[in-house]
């Protein structure tokens, strides 16, 4: 009897050790655990939201794997509160349709669906593929405007703050600043009834020039005109028939930095990540500084286009270091 009661008290004991154990585990500071695919992102302490730019899941878009009206959803799952659509990623849905008028208003009744159902904030449109707004011909930068109208009014549809455009153009950099002005300033008519912004990019030739650009933007001097720096869009001469880079802007730092004043998104571009989760080519801390300096407090969007990592994961990993730099800012 004895060694019965000796034994059910050194059960008694192991539970109770058991039962501690346990409650100091649960009571671990989340701030020490990682975060993974399956925790929520944000935190109340943040200067700024995160959204996510489409671009992020191109491939698995292009190659069928995820559909482009799932966007919403994965973006909500994946902890995101904004989404930026990009245009080119509707070709296919949009060629179904003899009438582009009709093809656009389906379009932008699915995308607006599927916006509501997530529970996110659709926030701007990257259009890609519709002209060259900086073109020396007049005619050609006529024809862009026109091409970029159906855009404007699908982001005015949705609830969207801006689209994004794209400023290729010529080489000659007067002749490029005198061109880009007047293609903006014509689209600008046309959104800005709609109170939709027009804004640019550093996304290669002299609009990664970033001097440049902000001639261009400030010679407009518009309040719904403004840029969308990117962490990474800095390549201005592509060597031919490559993807290098012949010439690239020296810093971008200082040139994110010049955009800022007149930034209305941010895009936080994203390669490869070293073993602590940093990303190899970029300081995000450096960047996040600029960014927090300048008063900005909107949305920074996640931007992934490496090639290491799936894409699922190169979102998380861009997601988790933009919330890990913020901590450290707070």
């Amino acid at each position: 009897m004895k060694s019965q009661k000796n034994s059910k008290n050194i059960a008694f004991l192991l539970i109770l050790v058991f039962v501690a154990f346990a409650a100091c585990k649960s009571n671990a500071k989340k701030e020490e655990l990682p975060l993974n695919e399956n925790q929520m992102s944000t935190n109340n302490s943040q200067f700024f939201k995160l959204s996510l730019a489409q671009w992020s899941m191109h491939r698995m878009i292009m190659d069928k794997t995820v559909s482009p009206f799932d966007f919403a959803k994965k973006a909500k799952e994946w902890g995101f509160e904004g989404i930026e659509y990009v245009s080119q990623l509707f070709a296919d849905e949009l060629a179904k349709y003899v009438d582009e008028t009709e093809g656009m208003k389906v379009l932008v009744a699915r995308l607006k669906e599927e916006s509501e159902k997530a529970g996110v904030e659709n926030l701007l449109i990257m259009v890609d593929s519709e002209g060259d707004l900086a073109n020396s011909e007049e005619a050609i930068r006529d024809e862009a405007v026109e091409n970029h109208k159906k855009w404007v009014d699908a982001a005015y549809e949705l609830g969207c703050h801006s689209i994004r455009v794209n400023l290729p153009g010529a080489e000659n950099s007067n002749i490029w600043i005198e061109s880009a002005i007047y293609g903006l300033t014509k689209l600008l008519e046309y959104a800005t009834p709609k109170n939709i912004n027009i804004i640019v990019e550093n996304h290669g030739g002299l609009s990664s020039n970033t001097p440049y650009l902000m001639k261009v933007i400030n010679a407009i001097g518009k309040s719904n005109c403004g840029t969308l720096p990117d962490f990474g869009n800095f390549c201005i001469t592509r060597k031919e028939g490559t993807d290098g880079c012949f010439e690239e802007y020296p810093d971008k730092y200082e040139g994110v930095k010049l955009m800022m004043p007149s930034a209305k998104a941010v895009s936080a571009k994203s390669y490869d990540f070293d073993e602590n989760g940093n990303e190899i080519g970029i300081d995000y801390y450096k960047m996040l500084t600029i960014v927090k300096d300048a008063g900005y407090q909107g949305y920074i969007g996640v931007e992934y286009e490496g090639e290491n990592l799936s894409e699922e994961q190169g979102i998380i990993a861009t997601r988790n270091l933009l919330v890990q730099v913020a901590k450290k800012l707070n």
